[in-house]
C-alpha cells in the first residue's frame, strides 16, 4: 500500500504505474476522499481542543447548565464525525488496496513479457552429439517421475516424484541451506555487490495455510481464483513460502541494528494456475502442487534495493554452482506484479524445449506490503520508519529439477549428477540410470 501523501505528491508517477500494471483506480475519489478525511479529522482537532478548554474551566468551579449544554454537543459532534470517519476511511482503504506500487526508474518499458530484457548471461546453451530428450521422457525411463497415476488419485497437474529424483531434491535443500546460512559465502556476495551485510539467513520451515486478511496485507489474496481458498476457515493454502514468511513480523517495531533480517523458507506450495489452460501441461513445469525454497529479507530504507541484489546475487551463485546456462532477466513495466518496484528473473536453459524457461524471481517490494503489514523500525534518529521487503525464489524444486535433468543428461542415457550436490546424495550416487555398454 502506498502512503496517501507520496500518492497525492507523486500522483502523475502513480498514476502510470496502474497504467503498466492495468490497474484500473479511481484516483478522482480517492483523492476527494483524502481531503475529506483530512477535513473532518481537523474539525475533530477542533472540538477535542473545545472539550479540553472546557474541562479546564469545569476543573476550576461547578460547571454551569450551559457548559454542561455545549459539552453535550460537543460530544454529539465529535460522535457524528467519527462515523464519517469510519465510513471514508473503509472506502478509502479499499481504493488505496487496488493502488499498485510505483515502478523503478531502471524497469525497462514494455507491455508483456516478450519485452523483458536480458542484463546477462551464464554459459552457453549445451550443444549435444546426440537427440536430447526432455525431462518426461527421462522420468519415464529411470522411473523418477510419475503423471498418470497422480492425475488418476489426485487430478491433472500434480505428479509423483521416485527415487534419486527425490534424493535430488532433498541434496539441493541442503545445498540451498547450507549456502544461504554461511557467512563467508554471504558476506563475499554482499561485497561484490554493494551489501554492507555479511548477516546469513535462518532456516524456516513455515505454516502452509495463511488467513484470508493475511494474504490481503500482503497483497497475494488476488487472484483468487488462482489461489486454493478454504471457505470454511476464511484462509489460504500458500503460494509461496514467501506468504507466511512475509508476515513474521507483523504489527512489530524492529531496532535498526537488527536488519537486516533474513529468512530462507522451505514449504510445499498450491497455485491453481488459473489461466494457464493447454499451457505446460506435460511434465512438472507448471503443477497445481510443488516445492519452494523462498528468501524473504527486511531491510533499512537505504539499503532495501542493495538487499534486492545481493539476492540476486545469490540466485546466480546457486545456480552457476549447479553450472546451468542461465541468463538474469530485467521484468518490463508491463510484465512486473502489483505490489513490485523492481522485478529481476532468472531463466535457466530448458534443452528439452530448446529455449529459456523462467526459474527463479526476485520482487523488491520497498515499503509496500510493510505499510499494510505495519512492520516498522526505529531509525538511529529514533523515529519510526516501514521496513522495505524482499523476496525471491533460491529455488523452485520442479523446475531446476528439469534443468538438471535435461542439462546433464548423457550419451547412454544416463544422468550425470552435478558436482555441487553430489556429497549430499546418498550411497555416493553420481550418476541416474544404468549405463549401456
Amino acid at each position: 500500500m502506498l502512503d496517501i501523501k507520496f500518492i497525492r505528491e507523486n500522483l502523475e508517477e502513480v498514476k502510470k504505474a496502474a497504467k503498466f500494471k492495468r490497474k484500473n483506480v479511481d484516483f478522482e475519489r480517492l483523492l476527494d476522499l483524502d481531503s475529506k478525511r483530512r477535513e473532518l479529522q481537523s474539525k475533530l482537532e477542533e472540538i477535542q481542543a473545545e472539550k479540553n478548554e472546557l474541562s479546564k474551566q469545569s476543573g476550576k468551579q461547578k460547571p454551569s447548565d450551559e457548559q454542561i449544554e455545549k459539552g453535550k454537543k460537543l460530544k454529539e459532534s465529535a460522535t457524528e464525525i467519527e462515523n464519517d470517519l469510519k465510513g471514508i476511511e473503509v472506502e478509502l482503504k479499499e481504493i488505496l488496496y487496488n493502488v499498485p506500487n510505483v515502478i523503478s526508474s531502471d524497469t525497462p518499458e514494455g507491455k508483456d513479457d516478450s519485452e523483458n530484457q536480458v542484463l546477462r548471461k551464464f554459459g552457453e546453451p549445451k550443444k549435444f552429439d546426440f537427440e536430447p530428450k526432455d525431462h518426461v521422457q527421462l522420468g519415464e525411463i529411470h522411473g523418477l517421475i510419475d503423471t498418470e497415476k497422480s492425475a488418476m488419485i489426485s487430478g491433472s497437474r500434480f505428479n509423483y516424484l521416485f527415487g534419486e529424483a527425490v534424493m535430488l531434491q532433498f541434496a539441493l535443500i541442503q545445498f540451498v541451506f547450507e549456502t544461504l546460512t554461511d557467512r563467508k559465502i554471504i558476506g563475499e556476495l554482499a561485497k561484490k555487490v554493494g551489501n554492507p551485510s555479511d548477516k546469513p539467513f535462518v532456516p524456516v520451515l513455515p505454516p502452509v495455510i495463511a488467513k484470508a486478511e493475511i494474504m490481503k496485507k500482503m497483497d497475494r489474496f488476488d487472484p483468487i481464483e488462482d489461489r486454493y481458498y478454504l471457505e470454511e476457515d476464511d484462509s489460504l493454502l500458500i503460494g509461496s513460502a514467501e506468504h507466511t514468511l512475509g508476515p513474521i513480523h507483523m504489527d512489530e517495531v524492529l531496532n535498526e541494528k537488527d536488519l537486516p533480517i533474513r529468512y530462507v523458507g522451505y514449504s510445499t506450495a498450491f497455485r491453481r494456475e488459473a489461466g494457464s489452460y493447454g499451457k505446460d501441461t506435460v511434465g512438472i513445469l507448471r503443477r497445481h502442487q510443488f516445492d519452494k525454497l523462498e528468501m524473504e529479507s527486511f531491510a533499512t530504507v537505504e539499503n532495501g534495493l542493495a538487499e534486492q541484489n545481493l539476492i540476486v546475487a545469490i540466485q546466480e551463485y546457486l545456480v552457476q554452482q549447479l553450472e546451468i546456462p542461465h541468463q538474469v532477466m530485467a521484468i518490463c513495466t508491463g510484465d512486473i506484479g502489483k505490489p513490485d518496484y523492481r522485478q529481476i528473473d532468472i531463466e535457466c536453459w530448458m534443452p528439452g524445449q530448446d529455449k529459456y524457461r523462467e526459474t527463479h524471481t526476485s520482487d523488491y517490494m520497498t515499503d509496500f506490503q510493510a505499510r499494510r503489514l505495519n512492520i516498522r523500525y526505529n531509525n538511529e534518529e529514533g523515529k519510526k520508519q516501514f521496513v522495505h521487503m524482499n523476496d525471491a525464489t533460491a529455488f523452485a524444486i520442479g523446475r531446476i529439477l528439469i534443468a538438471i535433468l535435461e542439462n546433464y543428461q548423457q550419451a547412454d542415457g544416463s544422468i550425470a549428477v552435478p558436482k555441487v550436490l553430489k556429497k549430499y546424495m546418498p550411497r555416493g550416487i553420481e550418476t541416474i540410470g544404468e549405463k549401456k555398454d
